[in-house]
Formats: C-alpha cells, structure tokens, sequence
C-alpha cells in the first residue's frame, strides 16, 4: 500500500524569519511521515509566504534565499529513506537565462528533482513557463506533478498517454472557488483519461504577498472509473477551506492499477494505443 499525505497550507503562518517558515513546513512533512505517509504533497506557492519576511520583498529574494539558504537544511531535515515530499512551489531564478520559474522542489529518498510550471496564469507575468514534464520513480510507481493550470491543459494529458504515469501529484494555489473547480474538475478527468491516481491540494489562507493575497482551497482524490477500483469510493474531494492547513490521506494499493491495466477488454480510455484519425467538420 502507498500512502500520501495531500495538505493545504496557509502561508500566513506565525514565523518571523524565513528559517522560522521554514520550520513550519518541516514540522508538517515530517508530521505526516511519522504518522505513516509515503509522500507528501504541499500546495503551489507554499514559500510564497516568506515574502514578507525578506527584503527587498520581491520574487526573485525569495528564489535567493530559498535555494541558497534554505535548501541545505531542508536537505538534510527532509531526505528520508522510503520519503518522497513535494515542497510546493518556489520562485526559482535562472541566472544563465535571466528569467524566474515557478518551481516545485522535489525530495525522493536522497534525490533531489523539480519541476517547473508549463502554462502560467495572467498574474503570473514575472515568471517564465518551463519547458519539461519530468517523469520520476518511487515505490516502484511512476509519478509526475503537474502544476496548478497545468491539468488544466488537455495537451499535457495527450503527451502523458502512453507514459505508463501511475500518479499525478497537482499542486495548486487558486482565490476562488471557481479555480477550485475548474482545476479539480480537470484533475478527474486526467484520471480518467490517463487510468492513474490523481491528488490535488490547494493553497489557503491569507498572506502579505502580492500573488497569494487570498487563498481557499481543498483537497481531493480521483481514481480510475475502472473495475479493478469498482469496491472503492473513485473521488473524495474535501470541503472547500477558507484559511488553515488540513490533510488528507491518500491510500491505495498500486496492484489494483496492474489488474486494470491486464484487462483491455473492459471500456478504457487509458489502453488506447492509437487514436483514430478525424478532421473537424463545419456542417
């Protein structure tokens, strides 16, 4: 069995320095890892909140001290044998290329990964899009995190099908209740589309930094509409959170995705081999 902690964070924790902040991340993953989670998922702009605890208060000072002075702490509080967590998303700054990316940092055992948000928002302006979905292992599973917008894009799915993804990890941050749907919303029909597990947490709460003013979120979990999860409950999404942080655990035995995936005479979306070819036609 995998277990995955999906946790909301509010950025407007009582910390008054960015070591402080920090600690309070720390004390959330390694909450969740004593109390039996595999893998830990924080929402998108998670650091976002140290903004107000750096000067000058821009982006790319949170990206300075993050990276810089940060990680090799966290490094050595957060890699765990049989751990994974995924920090959330931090400003990143790319000095050979000049531009920032909205990154999220991601701890396996004792690798570190990341990766970059794809498709960005309108108030994303300071940032640039990345340009790679990275697929990475665990527990013998594939996983890759897809940011925010990103699953809200149908072209990432089309380039996921036949990557044998078992998991997609979604970090969000969304000011209405309307980027909760229309995220969520998304992230089922991934898991429909891709035949994997899919689990979403948002950002909540309020915080003194100019993209993450105001936060409500939730978490939520989305299986397969596949026999082999037919005793089950396919998606259990959490009431939608104003401020604070909350869990939820996520639970499943990867077996269950094997026999799915040894039965291509049920209807399945995912065990399309080849689309068939069709033009759009205006009648």
């Amino acid at each position: 069995m995998i277990a995955i902690d999906l946790c909301t964070f509010d950025p407007g924790v009582a910390a008054k320095t960015p070591a402080g902040f920090a600690a309070a991340v720390v004390d959330c993953v390694e909450a969740s890892w004593d109390n039996g989670a595999d893998i830990v998922l924080l929402p998108e702009f998670t650091w976002l909140g140290m903004e107000s605890l750096v000067e000058p208060k821009t982006l790319q000072r949170v990206s300075e001290v993050f990276w810089g002075e940060l990680l090799p702490a966290l490094k050595s509080l957060l890699i765990r044998p049989g751990k994974a967590v995924v920090l959330g998303t931090v400003p990143f700054w790319d000095a050979e290329r000049q531009e920032l990316r909205n990154r999220a940092p991601i701890l396996v055992e004792d690798r570190i990964l990341y990766q970059d948000k794809l498709h960005l928002t309108p108030w994303e302006s300071d940032f640039s899009p990345g340009t790679e979905l990275r697929l990475w292992e665990f527990a013998g599973l594939r996983f890759a995190v897809v940011i925010c917008l990103d699953i809200e894009i149908p072209e990432i799915s089309t380039r996921l099908r036949g990557a044998g993804v078992d998991v997609l990890l979604v970090p969000s941050a969304t000011e209405t209740v309307l980027g909760v749907e229309r995220v969520d919303r998304c992230a089922s029909a991934r898991a429909v589309e891709l035949g994997c597990i899919v689990g979403v947490c948002h950002l909540t709460g309020k915080a003194e930094a100019g993209l993450i003013d105001e936060n409500v979120g939730r978490t939520a979990v989305y299986f397969p509409s596949q026999a082999a999860f037919r005793d089950d409950p396919r998606w259990n999404e959490s009431e939608i959170y104003e401020s604070g942080s909350h869990k939820q655990r996520l639970i499943f035995d990867p077996k269950l995705l094997q026999v799915m995936r040894r039965m291509p005479l049920e209807t399945n979306p995912s065990l399309l081999k080849k689309m068939p070819a069709f033009e759009l036609v205006q009648d």
